[in-house]
This record gives structure tokens, sequence and C-alpha cells, in this order.
């Protein structure tokens, strides 16, 4: 069965580049160290686990053909959005790598689609670099963080952004950073920055998207949020009891689990049970599949994990492998 993978991340052979001719890229700079070493920049230490971020186009396609993915969808590896930088720089990090991405797909259609990365610290260049790569570039929409720089997603600063990404029927993928959730601070130990603090972050991204308005306010907006929304679907109910109780002002005129089946969701969720939870909150026409290629190891591969549930319907698995992705990437 095809298979389309949205949750793919890319680490910029530009960047690689530059660490090569001891050089910084766009203000991160290269610490040797075990393996790979770190990248460092903007005030935060990014690891590399595994030898795969440096792996060429074609080293990166026989791995996908290892793991029985047909299509990647490429997007940066988000320690490297650049949001700290100020607006010129970051323009021209996102144009680099989109560019970067957008070789990709087209030397390889068959195999790679691209979403681009943008420099959101600046409404307007964000608008515009979308628009370039959008409909010049030809990728399919953005991935973004989950905050930027601590400013939420329903500031109506970012309305215009969204009202733009709408109209251009771009695709917005949301991803926390690790280094950027609040466990990285509050408790440093045990992993839990990765495996709890970034899924927290993707429920607190999917709450402020439907609760802000921002849903309401763009109803034909295209989202697709992370490892499967993190725990936002469970936490629907008390949602909807918090809504209930708001004084006069609300900013949506539905309940917040009105709003759940307007985003999509990948498959990134660490279990059955909880991805069949999900199928059971939002649909199976709202579920796509990702690999959170190349940081998470998957046996005999993501379609494979996919293929391999029993609670799972066939119909079902073919929405999630390539169905859903097929209609809202229009590959």
């Amino acid at each position: 069965m095809r298979t389309i993978d949205i949750h793919a991340h890319v680490v910029p052979r530009s960047l690689w580049k530059a660490v090569d001719a001891k050089a910084d890229w766009y203000g991160f700079r290269h610490e040797p160290g075990d393996g790979l070493g770190s990248i460092v920049g903007g005030g935060k230490r990014t690891t590399l686990p595994t030898p795969k971020v440096r792996y060429t186009p074609e080293e990166r396609m026989k791995d996908m053909d290892a793991q029985g993915t047909d299509v990647q969808v490429l997007s940066i590896h988000t320690p490297f959005f650049g949001y700290h930088l100020d607006a010129t720089q970051g323009r021209a990090l996102a144009r680099d790598v989109n560019e970067e991405i957008a070789g990709m797909t087209r030397e390889w259609p068959t195999r790679f689609a691209g979403l681009a990365t943008l420099p959101i610290q600046d409404v307007k260049s964000a608008i515009d670099e979308l628009e370039h790569a959008v409909t010049r570039l030809g990728l399919k929409g953005a991935e973004l963080d989950t905050n930027v720089n601590g400013e939420q997603w329903d500031d109506p600063k970012f309305l215009p952004f969204f009202k733009a990404a709408e109209a251009m029927g771009a695709v917005l993928f949301f991803h926390p950073q690790p280094q950027n959730n609040f466990l990285a601070q509050r408790i440093p130990r045990h992993g839990l920055s990765n495996s709890l603090g970034v899924i927290l972050d993707d429920a607190i991204v999917t709450a402020v998207l439907i609760c802000g308005g921002v849903l309401e306010a763009c109803p034909d907006l295209r989202v697709c949020i992370a490892h499967g929304g993190g725990p936002a679907c469970y936490a629907m109910g008390r949602l909807d009891r918090g809504w209930e109780r708001l004084p006069e002002g609300k900013r949506t005129p539905k309940p917040p689990s009105a709003y759940q089946k307007r985003l999509y969701y990948d498959t990134v969720t660490g279990s059955e049970q909880a991805l069949r939870f999900l199928l059971d909150s939002v649909g199976a026409d709202r579920v796509v599949l990702g690999s959170d290629w190349p940081f998470v190891p998957w046996k005999p591969g993501p379609g494979g994990w996919v293929q391999s549930l029993k609670s799972v319907t066939q119909e079902e698995k073919e929405k999630i492998l390539w169905r859903n992705l097929e209609s809202l990437l229009n590959l």
C-alpha cells in the first residue's frame, strides 16, 4: 500500500557545508563532540543523535525504501527555525532552506514534497516568503513552531498570516522545538522535555488555535498538528467545560470540541491505544501518517507499524497511509 509521510525532517545541506568550512550558518555554529557533535545558536544547543541527519537525498531515499515509505513531506529540523534572528537574517535563512527543499522536490517529484520554513518573527516577511514558497517554489505550505518567541498564535498580529495561508490553500504543520517547552526548565531529567514536554506543546497550540478563535476566523485554514496533537483530544471535555464557564466575550461561538475535527493529526502517538483514541475522537479522515524521520526508530517502518495494528481497519489504514495526504497536499 502506498505511504506518504508528512513528518520528515531536514538538516539543511547548506548548514553542513558551513560546518565543513568551519563557518557559522546564520549565527549557528558547530561544536565537536560525540558522534556529529552539536549545533549552538539562539542560546540553545542541539545534539545530533543519528548520522542520518547528514544523509544525501540518495541515502535518504534508500532509507525510505527500507522503511517502505514512498513519499516524504520534507520540513526543517525545528531547532533551526531561526525565529530569534532579525527579520532580514531570518528571511535569508528561510529562503536558503526553502530553495534547498524545493530543489529536492523538483529533482525527485515522486519521492518528495516540501513545507517551507518562515521568518514568522516578522509577519509581513513570513507572508511574502510563504507566497514565494507556494506559488514559485511549489511547496505545499509551511512548518511552524508552537509559539513564536513566547508569543501565542491567537495574538491578533498573526491573523493576517493565517488569512494569507488560508487564501493560498497552504498547509500549516505545527511542530514544537524540544528545547523550548517549559519542562526543559522545570525538570531537565528523564528525557521528559522530549517525551512529555513536546506533546504538551502540541496540545497547547491545538487549544490556542481553537479557543483563540483562529479556526473560527479562518474556516478553510488547513492545519496539521504533530505527534497526534499530544493530549489535546483527550482534554476536550475539560476545554468544553472551561468554555461554558467563561464570562461574556468568548472568542468562539461553539465549544472547543466542535472544532477538533477541523484539524489534521499525525500518527506519531507512541502507542496503538493512543492512536485508536485519536481515531475515535476525530475520525480516520483527519489522521495522517508521520514518522519524525530520522529521530524515531520504526520497525519495520512507520507505514508498517500502522499496517500491523489490529484495532485499525483496512479502510482506516488506507486513509491514514496515503489517501488523506494525497488529497490534502494535492499530490
